[in-house]
């Protein structure tokens, strides 16, 4: 069924391939940012996300001139979509990353709440297991990593997600509406997989992100399976790819990067470390953009 989405962050890395395949699937997309995509068929908003004011304003506002026409007033959006942050570390101070991105998620939860929109994904990260960003090599608990892992970054990003994963599941606690957090991979644009040959001569480069990746194309479709899936309550997903962004087995992986991690599982032979179990069991996540599509292996 078509919805009315109210998009943050659209323009970003991911938001950008992730609106598109909303709107093939015949939503209709208010992108919220500071810059606009231009993509036809997407409304574009300028809003800033740590001002709260906006966040209301933006969730209460038509979407482009054809809604005015009616006469019925602002229609109301079904689902907020939460992409808007600072997407890493090292681009702003340390202490603005924590706070566009706390507090940022913080004013669009309680607008969507507060305004009664049942449905928020917000978009969380795999820097929440603490791997990606530390000082040091830094090694996981246990492997495959999955949602009910205990994350413990050090670094000001993924904490700021650690967070807004909080918040989210305050807000839901408070409205019984559906709220769920995508810890969201390593996004890989299509035309990124000419990186990957780089990857497999030098693997050690991806041990940071566990040797994850997410086509934002099939990260498109994770969102879309979340709108569609009613009654979940506060849930936490892992969003990534079926297999490692590798073109070597497991067995050597965790051989030569992880041979002190314990496994808490059998894994399959290419298995992805950053499990998507939870997504392929709960919403019916099927990949289309596997890296062997685009990508022939070294090994």
């Amino acid at each position: 069924m078509a919805k009315r989405i109210l998009f943050t962050g659209g323009s970003g890395k991911a938001g950008r391939h992730v609106v598109p395949y909303l709107l093939d699937r015949g939503h209709r997309v208010v992108n919220v940012d500071l810059t606009p995509l231009d993509h036809p068929g997407v409304d574009n908003l300028s809003a800033d996300i740590t001002d709260s004011g906006q966040m209301f304003n933006v969730m209460t506002s038509y979407a482009n001139f054809d809604e005015l026409e009616p006469g019925t007033g602002v229609p109301a959006f079904d689902a907020v979509v939460h992409f808007a942050a600072i997407p890493r570390i090292l681009i702003k101070p340390d202490n603005e990353t924590f706070r566009v991105n706390a507090i940022g998620t913080y004013n669009v939860i309680e607008a969507a709440v507060k305004l009664g929109i049942r449905k928020i994904v917000i978009a969380s990260s795999e820097t929440t297991y603490g791997v990606c960003f530390s000082d040091g090599k830094t090694d996981p608990h246990s492997l495959p990593v999955e949602e009910d892992y205990d994350v413990d970054p050090m670094d000001s990003y993924g904490l700021s997600k650690v967070v807004n994963e909080k918040t989210a599941r305050a807000f839901q606690r408070r409205s019984g509406f559906d709220i769920y957090a995508l810890r969201i991979g390593n996004v890989i644009e299509p035309h990124e997989y000419d990186l990957f040959p780089g990857f497999f001569a030098d693997p050690a480069q991806r041990r940071r992100n566990i040797f994850c990746y997410i086509d934002a194309r099939d990260l498109g479709q994770i969102v879309d399976l979340c709108l569609q899936k009613d009654g979940l309550g506060y849930q936490v997903f892992n969003a990534g790819n079926d297999t490692n962004g590798m073109d070597i087995p497991n067995a050597e992986i965790l051989k030569r990067f992880f041979p002190n991690v314990p496994l808490s599982r059998e894994l399959g032979e290419y298995e992805a470390l950053f499990s998507n179990r939870k997504i392929r069991e709960m919403l019916g996540f099927a990949e289309e953009h596997d890296w062997r599509r685009y990508v022939k292996p070294a090994h």
